[in-house]
């Protein structure tokens, strides 16, 4: 997958986190696009993990799938790590 891809699925995959997650947080596209790619990085090592099997991040709706799964991780312990800095 090329540069331009990483960066269109990472996009895509941080928002649609976001809309899942009903998060406040406005990340706007940068934002979104590094939120998408760590959480293609996370989703690809838990589907590794779960499967034992690895996981080839194509541009197509399986990689998405995976991307917003590991964004709505990312964005779950990001939140647990707020909470916990507010005590």
């Amino acid at each position: 997958m090329g540069f331009l891809s990483w960066i269109i699925m990472g996009a895509l995959a941080g928002w649609i986190a976001g809309i899942v997650t009903q998060t406040k947080d406005r990340r706007g596209c940068i934002g979104n696009i590094i939120l998408g790619v760590v959480g293609a990085f996370v989703g690809g090592l838990l589907m590794q993990f779960l499967t034992g099997q690895g996981f080839d991040f194509g541009f197509d709706l399986a990689s998405l799938v995976v991307a917003v799964l590991g964004a709505v991780v990312v964005l779950a312990l990001v939140g647990v790590a707020r909470k916990s800095q507010k005590k």
